[in-house]
C-alpha cells in the first residue's frame, strides 16, 4: 500500500481507501462489513469514508460496531453531513453542523473524527455561518480536518476568500475513466490551494470493472442486481458505455493487472488525488483493489485508454 498527504493536514491515508456507500448497514450485512473493515486493515487501507445519510445512520452505526476496541490513532476517519435525516435535519445550518456532528459521534463510538465533509452546498445557509459552524467544531478538537464533496469552483473560490476559518483540506468528487470533469477546474484550483481530492465512484460503480457485458444479465452477485446496492449504476448500464468499457481489457492485460486495477491506477496518476474511494460487499474485492496500489503502469496505455472512451458520452450527472 502507499500513501499520500491530505492536502495541507498531516495526515497520510492509503491511496486506496474503504467507503461505506450502499453497503454496509444497507446491501450489506453487519458481519460481512465487518470482514471488509478487518480485510482493509490487513492490506494497510488506513482510511475509512462514511456519512451520516447513508442508510440514515445505519453504515455509521455498523462501522461504529466494528472499530470499537481497535486503537484509535491506527486509522483515519471521514464522515459528512449535509443530507436528510429527518423531516427538519438537513444543510449546512450551524445547528445542524454541531446536531449531525455529535450524532455521528455516538454512531460512530468516537470521540472525534478525522475529517469532516460537506456532503453538498448548502444554497440555503450563508457560507459563512457554515464556515464558521465548522470552524468551531475543529477548535472543540471533535473534528482535525475539515473538506466538502461536489462543491462548484464557484463555491469554493467563496469559501477560499473568507478569513479566519478553518483550511479546507479535502475535495471529494466523482472521477473516473468515465467521468473527468474536475480535470477542468477544481483540480486545478484545489491543487493550488492545499486541498487533495478523495475520489468517489472511481469504478464508475463496478462498470470499469469490466464484468458488466454489453447484451447480457448482470451478474447474479453484482450491485445492479440490488435493489439496495444499484445507486444510479443503470445510467452507466448504456450498450454503448459497456462496448467501450470491453475495449480497454486488452490495454489492462498487457499492464498485467485486471481492469479494475488499471482504471484505478489511472485515477491515481494524478498528483493531486490522494485516495480513490472503492466499495467492498466481500473481502475478496478488496484484494483486487489494493493491488492498484503498488503499480507503475506505462502512460502509453493511459492515453490508448482515455481515447478509447473519449467519444463515449457520459451518463446524466
Amino acid at each position: 500500500m502507499r500513501y499520500r498527504q491530505l492536502g495541507a493536514s498531516d495526515l497520510q491515508v492509503s491511496v486506496i481507501s474503504l467507503g461505506s456507500w450502499l453497503t454496509y448497514g444497507v446491501g450489506v450485512e453487519a458481519e460481512a462489513g465487518a470482514a471488509c473493515v478487518k480485510r482493509a486493515f490487513d492490506l494497510g487501507i488506513n482510511f475509512i469514508d462514511t456519512a451520516n445519510v447513508y442508510g440514515r445512520g445505519a453504515a455509521e452505526t455498523v462501522l461504529g460496531g466494528v472499530l470499537a476496541g481497535i486503537p484509535r490513532d491506527s486509522y483515519i476517519l471521514a464522515t459528512k453531513v449535509f443530507g436528510e435525516m429527518g423531516p427538519e435535519d438537513k444543510g449546512l445550518s450551524r445547528a445542524q453542523i454541531e446536531k449531525q456532528l455529535d450524532a455521528s459521534l455516538k454512531r460512530l463510538r468516537v470521540d472525534y473524527v478525522d475529517l469532516y465533509q460537506c456532503h453538498r452546498f448548502d444554497t440555503a445557509t450563508p457560507l459563512e455561518e457554515t464556515m464558521e459552524a465548522l470552524t468551531a467544531a475543529v477548535r472543540s478538537g471533535k473534528v482535525r480536518y475539515i473538506g466538502f464533496s461536489e462543491w462548484s469552483p464557484k463555491n469554493i473560490e467563496a469559501a477560499l476568500a473568507l478569513t479566519g476559518t478553518a483550511p479546507f483540506v479535502s475535495s471529494q468528487p466523482q472521477y473516473s475513466l468515465l467521468w473527468r470533469r474536475p480535470e477542468k477546474e477544481v483540480i486545478p484550483l484545489c491543487a493550488a490551494n492545499g486541498i487533495s481530492q478523495i475520489v468517489w465512484s472511481p469504478l464508475a460503480q463496478g462498470v470499469l470493472t469490466g464484468k458488466y457485458l454489453p447484451g447480457a444479465a448482470p451478474p447474479s452477485d453484482a450491485r445492479a442486481s440490488s435493489d439496495a446496492m444499484s445507486g444510479f449504476i443503470k445510467s452507466w448500464l448504456r450498450p454503448d458505455i459497456l462496448d467501450a468499457v470491453q475495449r480497454l481489457k486488452p490495454l489492462a492485460a498487457e499492464a498485467g493487472c485486471s481492469l479494475a486495477q488499471f482504471s484505478l491506477a489511472w485515477v491515481l496518476r494524478e498528483p493531486n488525488v490522494a485516495s480513490a474511494i472503492v466499495g467492498a460487499s466481500r473481502p475478496s474485492q478488496l484484494d483486487d483493489n489494493a493491488a492498484a496500489a503498488d503499480l507503475d503502469i506505462d502512460p502509453a496505455l493511459f492515453a490508448k485508454a482515455e481515447a478509447l472512451v473519449a467519444d463515449v458520452p457520459a451518463r446524466a450527472a
